[in-house]
């Protein structure tokens, strides 16, 4: 069947509606600040086939992963022996998942019977179980150690839960009642999508929906074989290194070579370091999520987001890497941070290709951080984990943002409101770092500093962040971002902590997270002196720094 250019639009924002309204309800209807707050979750409609047709844009490393977690849930559970209702849950990293907190939720749509599509969220759990609260054990060695794993099992058989996997599940986690609802929100979410999918097929028909989807992905794979072929044509190459895997292993790299050649491209990571001891090993599904953001940020960001938009790209991931990590490896951060370095190296390889389109590095890390203990006035126990936005990295034709969060997070943060009513915590500072964004002709945006004090009681916390000794890069002349650090405060002294820890803390305590500052792009000399003097006044800039890096004198009276 041919389908019109104007029916496969109107099929194309229909689908993509779906999946943005699933990721509404995911959020509204969930417990935990982490998603209803940071809307750490994403969400996903796919064909009869398990491949992608749509997603809601929330969450890079997510999005890219989530058709490894459905395919997972497939090979269990073929469509076949499904039935409306039924519910498939994963989060194990080798069975498709990404890191054991992110858990996976697939649901079946049928229609006349037959299974006509899946629909699918991925939602950031602030617990899952493990050696350290929230699940970021920066301490793990092995997957065991890391949480619940679990591998595609039905959540719901039929529309009634599965209590028997419930149980298990929440008997293994610090904060039963939270998971036990985000679940549901999880479950919720996917009933709407399969609502709103079964309109769809009831305004256009079952055979113009199979037809359309079909359609949608042959397009989104023209638009980016398009896309690519007005790429000049060569191998390009970059490295960077994770800096520490936080059991003792320096310096691992993280290597790239991109291959262009017409309509296709080859992202090929051999030489990046052995799996590592530590939790700093990614899956490839991770691996895989970051190279499509990257490639799709400086091709098209307006390409559709499915399963044709990455037939033209072919990923080479050594099996035993850190960018593509066997059992029994701890996992936790090739999620959260080795993602963020395949998308620098990816972009670092494309700014010789076409450094019109390309920013300088941004902060690079998600600045995780988990406090975990018993409230003192709930006497319940709870979880806090979140994530900080730092500096942006500076583009050819302008600065880059301050304060954000930045490629494979893209999370909110946690109002300080929100985190002080719902943990025995409270943030005693939150500001931008002056001076952090690199200098350049466009200025790196800036790093942040959020200071949290416990409040009446001894928490554990853990700390897992980059970017602390090698700076965010910058292009073209531009200088790199400042690095990030953490400080314990305990009266009223001051300790440097390490870029990866676990700790126990007493009350009165403040964790001092700061963070990076984006890369600078161009010859800082060629940067507007006005907009030096507008960076002093606003207090990003020092007087110093910008007589030290941009050679402007401000008078005092300024």
């Amino acid at each position: 069947m041919t389908v019109d250019p104007v029916t496969l639009e109107v099929f194309r924002n229909g689908i993509t509606t779906v999946s943005e309204e699933m990721n509404s309800t995911l959020i509204r209807s969930s417990y935990s600040p982490n998603i209803k707050e940071r809307k750490d979750c994403s969400c996903a409609v796919f064909d009869a086939d398990g491949e992608l047709l749509a997603q809601a844009e929330n969450i890079p490393v997510h999005l890219g992963a989530m058709p490894f977690s459905v395919a997972a849930a497939l090979d269990a559970f073929p469509a076949s022996s499904l039935e409306p209702g039924d519910g498939i849950v994963v989060n194990d990293p080798f069975h498709g998942g990404a890191h054991l907190p992110d858990v996976t939720l697939v649901s079946p749509v049928f229609v006349d019977g037959s299974v006509i599509a899946f629909v699918a969220n991925r939602a950031h759990h602030a617990d899952i179980g493990g050696t350290q609260a929230s699940s970021i054990a920066t301490d793990a060695t092995t997957i065991y150690q890391e949480g619940l794993r679990i591998p595609p099992v039905q959540l719901s058989e039929g529309g009634d839960p599965n209590e028997d996997l419930l149980s298990v599940l929440l008997a293994n986690v610090r904060t039963p009642t939270e998971r036990r609802g985000d679940l549901r929100a999880q479950g919720a979410a996917n009933d709407a999508g399969r609502r709103r999918f079964t309109d769809l097929v009831a305004e256009h028909g079952a055979t113009t929906v199979t037809a359309a989807a079909e359609e949608l992905k042959a397009y989104a794979e023209r638009r980016m074989e398009a896309a690519l072929e007005a790429l000049p044509d060569g191998t390009y190459s970059f490295q960077d290194v994770i800096e520490d895997d936080g059991r003792g292993t320096t310096d691992l790299p993280v290597a790239v070579t991109v291959r262009i050649d017409g309509a296709s491209v080859t992202v090929d990571f051999t030489g990046s370091a052995p799996q590592t001891t530590g939790p700093l090993n990614a899956v490839f599904a991770v691996t895989a999520s970051a190279t499509y953001y990257a490639l799709r940020a400086v091709t098209d960001p307006e390409i559709p987001p499915n399963a044709g938009c990455y037939r033209p790209i072919d990923i080479v991931a050594p099996e035993g890497t850190i960018v593509n990590a066997e059992v029994p490896a701890a996992v936790v951060g090739g999620n959260l941070e080795v993602s963020q370095r395949v998308t620098d190296v990816v972009l670092g390889a494309l700014a010789d290709c076409v450094p019109e389109r390309v920013p300088a590095a941004g902060q690079g890390t998600m600045n995780n951080v988990t406090f975990g203990g018993t409230d003192p006035e709930t006497g319940a126990q709870y979880a806090f984990y979140e994530t900080q936005g730092g500096g942006f990295g500076a583009h050819p034709t302008g600065d880059g943002l301050d304060g954000v969060h930045v490629h494979m997070s893209n999370t909110m943060n946690t109002p300080a409101e929100v985190l002080q009513t719902a943990y025995p915590l409270a943030v005693k500072r939150y500001e931008l770092r002056p001076d952090s964004g690199g200098a350049g002709e466009y200025r790196g945006g800036l790093g942040l500093r959020r200071d949290i004090e416990v409040r009446g009681h001894q928490p554990t916390c853990s700390l897992l962040a980059e970017r602390h000794r090698k700076r965010p890069y910058g292009l073209a002349g531009g200088a790199p971002g400042a690095p990030g650090r953490h400080f314990l405060i305990r009266d009223g002294e001051t300790v440097e902590l390490p870029a990866k820890t676990a700790m126990e803390l007493e009350a009165g305590d403040i964790v001092s997270i700061q963070t990076p500052g984006g890369g600078g792009y161009g010859e800082p000399t060629a940067r507007d002196t006005a907009a030096v003097r507008a960076d002093v006044a606003a207090g990003k800039v020092s007087k110093a720094a910008a007589e030290q890096y941009y050679d402007v004198s401000v008078p005092d009276s300024e």
